[in-house]
């Protein structure tokens, strides 16, 4: 009988971003005699089998067929694009396993969407991907992109909250083909992305081109992040963005997403004093509220007009990231209750997704295992789910 490789169980923990600790608590390894992380490490270092049931719960927590555990080898690393680029060693290190597992399950969404449009009949070429480069005008593909998805930047702006705004433009986005997630963890709280590590990632697929927004990042920056993903799809190009914006390509997105959300004459009129630091942190955080816009946005776009210097655009990102962390800190605070999980999902899936499942499904086409693993639900939960869609 095949023996699981424990290469493979070191590998598959490592790959989804665990340390020894985390892992055991997940897989409810220790007991009064042995810690967790120990009785793990037993297992890593092949001195015991995992129990089949073990070896499930090792699937299921590392994101990993079952397959897997029994290579001689881990398969090799498939590429996640353009980016990842700029974060310090050590916490590209410490954030590499759980990017990758987020991106691996993306893939794997994508590919589910692509043959369901397929088996359905409905996929289409989307002539749109790969229809620009960054050699051309910015204010020709600005014009090419907010006509190509019907954005009206007056409608985005009277919405009244940076939610609805969103809204809009993911409805925008979506009724051109292109799926909208919002995912930022690899299913729990505990195991939440930073969006300095991964803020958006694009698959620019010519039938399903898929865009997912990190949502454990502001709120006031899903609308800058999905049109800069967007972008990238109608650049062609397949990647992950975080970070800061080095690559000549990544300097291209934004500009473009910025531009599609405030013109420059816009910014042009902001009255600021670089010198009083309060001051212009309070104007760039005054406009970014009214335009319904990030106040990075409103920043990068001041110190590219040569307005305020680097240092201190530089200043004003770090002061926005501890303000926005402070009010994270307090949220939970203020809220005794919210929305129902079905609704915080729902929401999280995206209208174009949780449409193509429910029709998908009725017709036969989609079983409750793969509509449940497009939805990131349990099959059992895919009804309940879809219920109120």
């Amino acid at each position: 009988m095949a023996r699981v490789n424990p290469l493979l169980l070191t590998w598959a923990r490592t790959t989804a971003g665990l340390n020894a600790e985390v892992a055991a608590r997940l897989l409810d390894l220790g007991g009064t005699k042995q810690t967790g992380e120990a009785m793990l490490e037993e297992y890593e270092r092949g001195d015991k089998e995992p129990s089949r049931p073990l070896l499930l719960k090792m699937v299921k927590v590392y994101r990993r067929p079952l397959l897997v555990f029994y290579l001689n080898e881990p398969p090799q690393k498939a590429a996640r694009g353009e980016d990842f680029r700029t974060l310090p060693t050590d916490r590209r290190v410490e954030s590499e396993g759980a990017l990758d597992a987020l991106v691996r399950d993306v893939h794997v969404r994508q590919r589910l969407i692509l043959s369901t449009l397929e088996e359905a009949e409905e996929a289409v070429v989307h002539s749109y991907v790969g229809s620009i480069t960054s050699n051309m005008s910015l204010a020709s593909v600005v014009a090419k992109v907010t006509h190509g998805i019907g954005f009206d930047r007056s409608n985005f702006r009277r919405q009244r909250t940076v939610e609805a705004a969103f809204a809009y433009l993911r409805d925008r986005i979506e009724e051109t083909g292109i799926f909208v997630l919002l995912i930022g963890t690899l299913g729990s709280h505990h195991s939440a992305i930073s969006p300095e590590v991964f803020r958006g990632f694009a698959i620019a697929d010519k039938e399903a081109p898929f865009i997912v927004v990190n949502d454990q990042d502001a709120k006031s920056a899903w609308a800058f992040t999905a049109l800069h993903e967007l972008a990238h799809i109608w650049l062609g190009e397949t990647g992950v963005s975080g970070g800061l914006p080095e690559k000549h390509i990544e300097k291209f997105c934004n500009d473009v997403a910025s531009r599609i959300l405030v013109d420059d004459a816009e910014i042009g009129a902001i009255e600021i004093d670089a010198e009083d630091f309060p001051a212009c942190a309070q104007a760039v955080a005054g406009f970014a509220q009214t335009y319904r816009v990030s106040r990075p946005l409103v920043a990068y776009r001041l110190f590219q007009q040569h307005r305020i210097t680097e240092a201190t655009w530089q200043t004003l990102n770090r002061y926005f990231s501890e303000t926005r962390q402070k009010e994270r800190d307090v949220q939970p605070k203020r809220e005794s209750s919210g929305p129902s999980y079905y609704v915080v999902k729902r929401h999280r899936m995206g209208g174009a997704l949780m449409d193509l499942v429910k029709r998908t499904l009725a017709e036969g086409i989609l079983t409750p295992t793969k509509a449940g693993r497009l939805l990131d639900v349990k099959p059992t939960n895919v009804a309940t789910l879809l219920g109120g869609a």
